[in-house]
């Protein structure tokens, strides 16, 4: 099992928090545009987590690549 301190906690979140305002902030997004954005910094598979979380929370949706904000 893989100890996850709280400086990665707090840099997932800011991670989580830099992705939903930069899609908040464009109202929608093409997701491959967004990631080429971030990819110096997130892999494919984080990218895709956060992605995931956003959807799942219902902040934001995705259609055909195309990322819309929700709230």
């Amino acid at each position: 099992m893989t100890t996850v301190t709280p400086d990665q906690i707090k840099a997932s979140l800011g991670v989580l928090k830099a992705i939903a305002d930069t899609i908040k902030e464009l109202k929608e997004v093409p997701s491959g545009e967004l990631y080429a954005g971030v990819m110096g910094s997130l892999s494919l598979e984080e990218y895709n987590t956060v992605i995931g979380i956003l959807k799942q929370a219902g902040v934001i949706t995705e259609s055909n690549y195309l990322l819309k904000w929700n709230i």
